[in-house]
């Protein structure tokens, strides 16, 4: 009989004159001669190895392979091996591959809620189980044999950092730790259910599975080729990342689109802003700021650790961080702040070149960005608009503005600021580092404005705390507090050169402070979340500014109280005054007292960047087209000053108003059915509404799921004219859609429009 190997070129058996061979060609011959001995003593005789050739006669005396004595097998022979080898000790048990199961529609995905990411690679929620398929060599023993797996995240895995993670095979899962459990096995296949803590690292990990016997034999290791990502778990009660409604959830994890809310308080504006957390690449691109951060693996279980963070990374002002701002007007080097309208393009580009600081950014979209990488990472978060928001330079915890003895501005002197709006944004989390009743929303700012610990960064700082005035508590409440809730103090120059306060506007900052409404796109107010009602019987709120002011660097300033009766307010009719025309607005004066009062005003407007039973009478005011068509900046704001003072009184009078000019929207008519992989189109409009032509405008179109970002250079477009473009593209994923447009023209900001889109299935 001749049985030939096929799969080694020598062996170690008698009949070979091969000294030099291999643990696996000995164990091959062992085979052979162990199938040869189960042979008739006939077959056996003429039983040849392989590694030699047969002579004439042993190929024509060979007994025929199909008589009765001479029937082997195949299976027998095998399991003669398989039981041979087993008591030797020899056939160890060792993973043939890892199916991680980490399809889109598969169970792992589904139940994590990460199936809207991009991509087949096992993304996770911590504190859950998930399930994974090992193929072993042979079928598992839980009496004779062992396994365990092992995470490993970071460049410098440590068990006691919570980077290194052994998981142990048991009987029972239980909660906060990381188990495994055999749920199914068939044959060489078994399906583990793993368990991990609500406290685990979020970040990249690396699988391996060990295996050995229970005697302690030498252990073999399979590497798993792809990664696992941990992100944090809303879905989860003991994540400190729980959200307790399924609505919010949607909201603010899962929602890739958004709106941010900009202008002034009487003239609120929105735009439609894509967040794109799940879009390809965005994933990749978040942790890749986490470990450009050089923030330790060890911290990125805490969510405080990494907003504070990510608060950090997302301006590049000192760690090269994702997007430098630039308030200057000049963008002719990068792209100008209000011509972006998503997050994806930033992220991607910021990326692919390795960590190049993008341009630029202006507040709200340092805050789409940030949005986008906390929901990405599993942090509930929003853009939040603050109107009349006040930059605090001092920490006094009021907003100062010095006059001169002629109640004229010091410029020099005036270094706090009120911005006629400014964005940052929410995130939700328990604080177990704070006195109880501070979880909840907590306010973070990526705009570069103060440093905090020496780097530019602000947050998380409890909304709680902010209302209740107690900027004691970390991180940057005093900041924060300053913007929604400080007091305007007016502050004249004596004649030695030394100041006295001269008048107090306690609702001057934190108004109609703004987010996207849960399932809809109107606007929601949430001022009451970061301030008690203002008002004259408003004790909570006054009780909240003057404790907060206490920890601050002017802590007398509510010593004396100022009498006034009479006030000054500014009006603007409607949504205001249009880009283009004149603006009108109206000047209010009230006497609140029962004596006559006569009252000299002083007015004076400035161009401004983004970043400030009674008697009455009504007082016209305008600002022709022709004074201010030349002094524009980016959002086509202004700030009008009255100063004054009552004669009989010698109360003084004052008031800043910010107003802007309306500017026209963007508009965009889809064409066609809107169908998974069949091309449509949209017609986009838009008219100029100066006198003047626009020079160079460009388009940027974008549309998650329907088209990726691109620019559509329009070029010159004349006074008053009208230009139509209409583009085409092939819609890739069903469902509701939105594709948003910008303007990007250096002599006209804030222009943008939007359309829905409900994509079907082919």
């Amino acid at each position: 009989m001749l049985i030939r190997c096929t799969t080694l070129s020598t062996c170690a058996c008698s009949q070979c004159a091969c000294k030099k061979t291999s643990r696996a060609q000995q164990l091959h011959c062992t085979t052979l001669q162990l199938g040869r001995s189960r042979l008739n003593p006939a077959a056996r005789s003429s039983y040849v190895c392989s590694c030699r050739a047969p002579k004439k006669d042993e190929w024509r005396n060979s007994p025929k392979l199909f008589g009765k004595d001479l029937q082997l097998s195949r299976v027998h022979v095998r399991n003669v091996v398989i039981n041979e080898t087993k008591k030797q000790g020899n056939w160890k048990l060792s993973v043939c591959s890892v199916d991680l199961l980490s399809s889109k529609a598969g169970q792992n995905r589904q139940e994590h809620h990460t199936d809207l990411y991009h991509g087949d690679e096992l993304i996770l929620r911590r504190g859950q189980t998930f399930q994974i398929e090992l193929e072993l060599n042979r079928p598992f023993s839980t009496d004779t044999d062992k396994l365990y797996l092992e995470l490993k995240t970071g460049p410098l895995p440590l068990v006691s950092k919570g980077t290194h993670v052994i998981i142990p095979l048991v009987e029972h899962l239980e909660d906060e730790r990381w188990e495994a459990k055999i749920v199914e096995q068939n044959g060489n296949k078994i399906k583990l259910s793993i368990n991990s803590p609500a406290n685990a690292v979020i970040g990249l990990y690396g699988l391996t599975v060990t295996t050995s016997s229970l005697k302690g034999d030498a252990t073999t290791t399979y590497t798993s080729s792809k990664n696992i990502v941990m992100l944090f778990n809303p879905w989860c009660e003991e994540d400190t990342v729980f959200l307790d409604n399924e609505g919010e959830r949607k909201e603010y994890v899962l929602n890739d689109t958004g709106r941010i809310y900009y202008g002034t308080e009487k003239q609120i504006g929105a735009r439609t802003w894509n967040f794109g957390q799940f879009h390809e690449g965005i994933l990749e691109a978040c942790l890749f700021i986490m470990e450009k951060s050089e923030m330790p693996p060890s911290g990125r279980g805490d969510p405080v650790n990494v907003v504070r963070v990510i608060s950090a990374m997302i301006n590049a002002q000192d760690d090269y961080g994702v997007l430098v701002g630039n308030w200057s007007g000049d963008y002719s080097d990068g792209v100008s702040p209000t011509a972006w309208s998503s997050s994806v393009e930033i992220l991607r580009k910021y990326h692919s070149t390795n960590g190049t600081p993008v341009s630029y950014g202006q507040c709200w979209v340092f805050s789409g960005v940030t949005t986008t990488v906390l929901r990405c990472l599993g942090i509930p978060a929003r853009s939040v608009t603050n109107f009349q928001s006040a930059h605090d330079t001092d920490v006094s915890l009021t907003t100062d503005v010095y006059l001169d003895e002629n109640l004229e501005p010091i410029n020099y002197l005036n270094r706090d600021s009120v911005w006629n709006f400014h964005v940052w944004n929410d995130c939700w989390m328990a604080r177990p580092d704070l006195p109880p009743g501070n979880g909840g929303w907590q306010a973070v700012d990526a705009t570069p404005q103060e440093t905090s610990q020496g780097t530019f960064r602000c947050g998380p700082a409890s909304v709680n705390a902010i209302r209740s005035g107690h900027v004691y508590l970390k991180h940057d409440t005093p900041f924060v507090f300053a913007e929604v809730n400080s007091d305007k103090i007016y502050w004249q120059r004596n004649l030695d050169g030394t100041f006295k306060q001269i008048y107090s506007e306690k609702k001057a900052v934190g108004h109609c402070i703004s987010t996207k409404a849960v399932g809809s796109d109107k606007r929601a107010d949430i001022t009451s979340l970061y301030k008690h009602e203002e008002g004259t019987d408003s004790e909570e709120e006054r009780i909240a500014v003057e404790t907060a002011s206490r920890y601050g660097s002017k802590p007398d300033v509510y010593s004396t109280p100022v009498a006034e009766d009479v006030s000054v307010e500014v009006k603007v009719d409607g949504e205001g005054p249009r880009m283009g025309a004149d603006a009108q607005l109206k000047i209010l004066v009230k006497n609140l007292s029962s004596q006559p009062r006569r009252a000299t005003i002083h007015s004076q407007v400035a161009v401004m960047y983004y970043t400030g039973v009674l008697k009455e009478k009504t007082i016209d005011w305008v600002l022709s087209y022709q004074q201010y068509q030349s002094q524009l900046v980016d959002q086509a704001a202004f700030m009008l000053t009255l100063c004054g003072r009552v004669t009989e009184t010698k109360q003084v009078l004052a008031n800043q108003t910010t107003f802007r000019l309306r500017t026209p929207d963007i508009t965009i008519k889809p064409i066609g059915d809107a169908i998974v992989g069949k091309e449509m189109a949209a017609k986009i409009t838009f008219t100029n509404p100066l006198p003047s032509t626009l020079k160079g405008v460009v388009f940027r179109v974008e549309g998650l799921g329907l088209q990726k970002g691109h620019e559509v250079v329009v070029g010159d477009v004349g006074a008053h004219s009208t230009v139509t473009v209409t583009e085409h593209f092939i819609p890739s994923q069903p469902g509701p859609r939105k594709l948003v447009v910008s303007l990007d023209c250096e002599q006209l900001s804030q222009v943008h429009g939007v359309a829905d889109i409900v994509v079907l299935e082919q």
